[in-house]
């Protein structure tokens, strides 16, 4: 992230850059909150004290779990619709891979319960720091935040006081827990700044449903800024200013203005069909992962689910999901959307370090290894329950299924194997289901779009994923920060995959959309146009924004857009052509898109 000092009488004002979580803009006083004074230290206890220990550690778990029940009873009304996130701490309480592990470094080393606690969640950050999907990988923040609680019970304080401030106020702090958040007071917080975090962390998630503007990921901002202080959040473009001055404060006045009055108008309209000026139809679903997302995908004018998670009831425990666990979650899903559709995706993570009870080597590069479909494939079992659990819940509700890393025919041919025998089961049983559920396959790794055309005759739908599509296609590690700045969906390289898969499914007549983060961008939208793509999937938040977009795009002149990309030499060749695309057809959205485009460039 980036910061500028722009001298000033006394303190000056300060620019600092973060990312955008939440859009709005705010201007008020600060609050700042830090939570990282605690000090964990490593004590040895005598023999004759391990039991007492465990005892304390066992005592504070439940006082824990007495805190979140408390939450959840208290949950205001506009943030039910998270209530999964408090139910998923307490399941965390009862994990063997945290209590368990603490535990037994009491009993084996013999030292105090706060540092046997501590060493149990490195050992799980580490786990989760091997996880390729961004959404899984941060869920690690729950685990810190049970963690956290438990913490505080042990030592007796009463963790970060939310209730200190009365009036108004930013809240800046290192970090905002999801339960932190929750607890945040709508009327007294006109936004939140954060050194940690991003887009796709439940904090921010319970941000964008409040309408509260955040921007994560300030590298220090806690160092810069003091409560009482002024401070200015553009949470549309990243950008704060501390101890702003009065032009400032005025041209972010006005902005504060015309984003209210532009998302009003947008939410109005949210619910109208992505039809293009001349009549071009992009169906505009939502990614989720909990049922409790629904409601906000609907209000936002989800016209589906085009993918729904499924790794998290897998992630975090030492067992796996039984088959009418699998069926509840999906049947939640596919009953509320009902009777939109509902793509349901099959597992996609590795099992050499977070399905503990599967017998799976570790792995030195499990990005690459057995994971998603390849799991699937391997452990037989695993596969043929989720399979089940989805075929049941087709006779509710219209739904589809996705499968994820698929590299080849070879592996279609394989699961169409285990699909069949999955039917003669049901049918035997007889349990109803869809006989016609649609099957599609996640275009995400080089070899399915060199096959897309072969694919295309396979399945039914494609779904390109171009998170894992740019990562494998250019060699890069999105988390490593030596390279992830040649993360670019720009990329020439890339417009021509996604051009070469769209091009594949349309000549073989199937249905072709796209769920990766490229989807929910507004400045990319007429390119997703232009592509011809029939569907595109992403966080809800972003529902209302891409339709706008869409309904003021001309498809044919999207096709002339894309025609133009695809002769780019080089991504900065690219950007040009798209910035001289929105200034001369949609030069009213530049303010919503442009930031896109500067993020993309900058990073």
């Amino acid at each position: 992230m980036t910061e500028k000092m722009t001298e000033k009488d006394n303190g000056g004002m300060l620019h600092m850059k973060g990312i955008s979580a939440s859009p709005g803009v705010a201007i008020g006083r600060v609050f700042v909150l830090d939570r990282r004074n605690r000090r964990i230290f490593k004590t040895y206890i005598a023999e004759h004290e391990v039991e007492s220990e465990v005892q304390r550690l066992r005592t504070a778990v439940q006082k824990a779990g007495e805190q979140i029940q408390a939450m959840l009873r208290s949950m205001p009304d506009e943030l039910r619709e998270h209530i999964a996130i408090l139910e998923t701490h307490q399941l965390m309480l009862k994990d063997s891979m945290i209590l368990d592990k603490s535990i037994d470094m009491i009993q084996r080393k013999m030292v105090n319960a706060e540092w046997a606690l501590d060493h149990s969640l490195n050992h799980v950050r580490r786990l989760f720091g091997h996880i390729q999907d961004t959404y899984i990988r941060e869920r690690i923040h729950d685990v810190e935040d049970v963690v956290a609680r438990i913490q505080d019970i042990l030592s007796g304080t009463q963790g970060i006081p939310m209730e200190q401030h009365t009036n108004p106020v930013v809240v800046v702090a290192h970090d905002l827990s999801p339960a932190d958040t929750i607890q945040l007071n709508r009327k007294n917080v006109l936004a939140f700044v954060t050194e940690m975090g991003s887009r796709t962390s439940h904090t921010a998630i319970i941000a964008r449903s409040l309408g509260i503007p955040a921007v994560v990921a300030v590298a220090g901002v806690t160092k810069y800024v003091f409560t009482g202080e002024d401070i200015v959040v553009d949470g549309i473009t990243g950008d704060i200013f501390i101890r702003p001055d009065e032009d400032i404060i005025a041209h972010y006045t006005d902005k504060q203005a015309c984003y209210i009055q532009h998302r009003q108008a947008m939410l109005l309209q949210s619910h109208l069909p992505a039809v293009t000026a001349d009549g071009f139809s992009v169906s505009v679903q939502a990614n989720i992962e909990l049922a409790d997302e629904l409601d906000v995908a609907i209000a936002s004018g989800a016209e589906g689910v085009g993918l729904l998670r499924t790794e998290f009831l897998y992630v975090g425990r030492n067992d796996l999901p039984s088959e009418d666990e699998l069926f509840q979650a999906y049947f939640e899903c596919v009953k509320r959307m009902s009777p939109k559709p509902v793509t349901i995706r099959t597992l996609d993570v590795g099992g050499d370090k977070f399905l503990s009870s599967l017998p799976v080597s570790p792995q030195t590069n499990p990005a690459l290894g057995l994971r998603a479909i390849r799991l699937c494939l391997k452990e037989i079992d695993l596969f043929f329950t989720q399979l089940r659990a989805i075929y049941r819940v087709s006779a509710f509700g219209k739904l589809r299924i996705l499968f994820p890393l698929i590299s080849g025919c070879s592996e279609i041919q394989q699961i169409k194997v285990h699909l069949n025998s999955v039917k003669e089961q049901l049918r035997a049983e007889g349990i109803p289901f869809d006989e016609d559920v649609k099957l599609g396959v996640m275009i995400e790794v080089p070899t399915a779009v060199m096959m897309a055309d072969l694919l295309a005759k396979e399945v039914d739908f494609f779904s390109i994923g171009t998170n894992d599509l740019i990562q494998y296609s250019m060699a890069i590690d999105r988390v490593n920060e030596h390279v992830a700045h040649l993360y670019d969906p720009l990329h020439p390289g890339i417009l021509r995959m996604i051009h070469r898969s769209a091009e594949a499914g349309r000549l073989q007549g199937i249905q072709v959309g796209m769920c990766g983060e490229m989807a929910g961008e507004p400045a990319y939208t007429p390119i997703m146009v232009g592509m011809g793509l029939d569907e595109i999937s992403m966080n809800a938040d972003s529902i209302p924004k891409v339709k706008h977009i869409i309904r003021r795009c001309n498809a044919g002149l999207c096709r002339e857009l894309v025609n133009r990309l695809l002769t780019a030499c080089t991504s900065q060749e690219a950007r040009e052509i798209l910035e001289d695309f929105l200034g001369r057809y949609l030069p009213d959205e530049r303010q919503l898109t442009h930031p896109y485009l500067c993020d993309a460039a900058r990073h």
